[in-house]
């Protein structure tokens, strides 16, 4: 058969649902046979935003999601998705275009090894250089991607070799186990959690999976132990719960920071080096459980004790049903810091100044979004207060980049988020600047008959820069911009647009927008006056009288 069809016939023996992209003349045979397949194609308006659905629809099922580009800018333009995947440990496949391999006429004309190009961001990437090697290239992409931790993966499929004969057969896919913990490992993770003090769960990133979240819960259930979340560890469990005692979303100074204090043990599962440290280690300090796929990455603020490598779902689970609850761990150490925290998060929510603040609007989108709603953040200074004040009732529900936290995924997010869980409410929270870097893809989803709600925060600036351009004392510089209007914006992509005019507003707005079908672009002000004062000092002020 041709090559292309092989191609994208193993494509659909690994269970592709979708491609994103955008096609080019080096991908038309590659086109024709995807018209004779069961994937569905995403057409999008650039190869970026085709980049972060298929990242996101990784991260969100657990399978590879697909993307697809032509030769040159095409691929260069998928660089930053790459990125995004391979940080934040979302498996990802990129298949790309190119010239001729075996004879070209048009010389060097838009060619870039884009291989090499790949090569410290993907976890996987090659050319394909004949048709036989199709089964075997594309297994292992998709085995390398989906593995822990999971990535990026990249193919080349030059024109000339997607055009030729071939007669390979496909590969089926092997049976894979992960290997669980050693148990002299898990029986000295039991024996320290049973002799320390006032033992502290901390979840990060790589504990964001299905079964692993399913065991967590059984495991704070059984011992009564409180946690605490990095960013990308939000709602893994239920933060609700009033064991909860706070996200890591601020550096330092914040409530959560008194409760990590005040632990001598952390158990701490999923760590991922690609977030900031949520604490910092000192030796005869503190002690460290460290419970992950893979060993820790020690450096002078992170070298713990133990490490119980394996799965971590197995590893919590095998701990657990040795574990026996102490009486004299010291629960209540943590009891203020809790109560601290939910007082401060509620005392935004009686605040009418318009603009809206930050905080308010956080505790606005909360009240509409249902628990199983996802909310999609771009990346802004917003970040920090949805991460801080936003409860995740369950698992990726609030989609935030912790890891590359890169500007322009917000809204693309949302867009997987909704092929993925079409049932489920979905809204992108978006600043000005990060909505603009991908502002194009509303069309993409006017024309997917998405329903979506986009909403903006409109601060005519690059407010985190500013934040940060403020809190190092520096006059303001070099950072604010025009808008569009974005309501008349909205609608001349077929969207609804909205303005809010008033902090009242925004509830019953965010509400009518989420019941009523089709894409709807809310615009926010929004003020950040106040986030070095508040951000910087206040919480740091509060937290010191604890």
């Amino acid at each position: 058969m041709k090559a292309a069809d092989l191609f994208v016939q193993a494509l659909e023996a690994e269970g592709v649902e979708y491609i994103f992209g955008i096609p080019g003349e080096e991908n038309l045979d590659l086109l024709e046979s995807l018209r004779h397949s069961s994937i569905k194609l995403v057409l999008t308006r650039h190869e970026q935003g085709a980049g972060f659905m298929a990242a996101t629809y990784g991260r969100l099922t657990g399978k590879v999601g697909v993307c697809l580009s032509t030769l040159g800018p095409g691929a260069t333009n998928l660089v930053t998705p790459a990125a995004y995947a391979q940080l934040g440990a979302m498996p990802m496949l990129m298949i790309t275009g190119q010239k001729p391999i075996k004879t070209s006429k048009q010389g060097r004309f838009q060619v870039v090894d884009v291989v090499d190009m790949m090569r410290p961001i993907t976890k996987y990437t090659t050319q394909i250089v004949s048709g036989e090697r199709i089964p075997s290239v594309i297994r292992e992409a998709f085995r390398l991607a989906a593995e822990e931790r999971p990535g990026a993966a990249h193919i080349e499929i030059p024109e000339d070799i997607a055009r030729e004969s071939t007669t390979a057969p496909l590969l089926k896919q092997s049976q894979s186990r992960r290997p669980v913990a050693e148990e002299k490992a898990v029986e000295r993770a039991k024996a320290m959690i049973e002799q320390a003090s006032a033992p502290l769960l901390l979840i990060g990133a790589g504990a964001n999976r299905k079964l692993t979240a399913k065991m967590l819960r059984r495991f704070v259930d059984h011992t009564g132990i409180p946690f605490v979340t990095t960013q990308m560890g939000k709602g893994v469990l239920n933060e609700s719960d009033p064991l909860f005692v706070g996200n890591t979303a601020l550096s330092d100074g914040d409530f959560v920071h008194k409760a990590i204090e005040r632990a001598d043990l952390i158990i701490n599962v999923g760590h991922d080096v690609v977030e900031k440290p949520p604490f910092f280690m000192h030796h005869n300090g503190k002690q460290v459980i460290h419970i992950n796929f893979e060993p820790a990455a020690v450096d002078p603020v992170y070298f713990p004790q133990l490490e119980v490598v394996g799965d971590i779902a197995n590893s919590v689970w095998q701990i657990n049903e040795r574990l026996t609850p102490q009486p004299h761990w010291k629960r209540d150490l943590y009891q203020d810091v809790h109560d601290a925290y939910v007082q401060h998060r509620q005392e935004s929510d009686s605040d009418n100044r318009f603009p809206v603040l930050p905080e308010r609007l956080v505790s606005e989108v909360r009240a509409v979004m249902p628990d199983n709603g996802v909310v999609a953040l771009d990346n802004g200074i917003y970040k920090i207060w949805f991460a801080r004040n936003y409860p995740a009732y369950a698992p990726n529900t609030l989609l935030l980049d912790n890891a590359l936290a890169s500007m322009g995924a917000g809204l693309p997010s949302a867009m997987a988020a909704k092929l993925v869980n079409p049932e489920q409410p979905v809204m992108a929270v978006c600043g000005d600047g990060g909505f603009m870097m991908n502002s194009q893809e509303i069309e993409t989803a006017v024309r997917l008959n998405l329903d979506l709600v986009v909403l903006i925060l409109r601060d005519d600036a690059y407010g985190m820069i500013k934040w940060k351009q403020a809190h190092m004392e520096f006059d303001n510089f070099g950072l604010d911009y025009g808008n569009p209007d974005f309501v008349t914006y909205a609608q001349s992509y077929g969207a609804k647009g909205h303005r809010v005019t008033a902090t009242e507003e925004l509830g019953a707005l965010m509400r009518q927008c989420i019941a009523e079908p089709g894409v709807h672009i809310i615009d926010c002000p929004v003020d950040y006056s106040l986030n070095d004062r508040k951000l910087n000092q206040d919480i740091r002020r509060l937290s010191e009288q604890l």
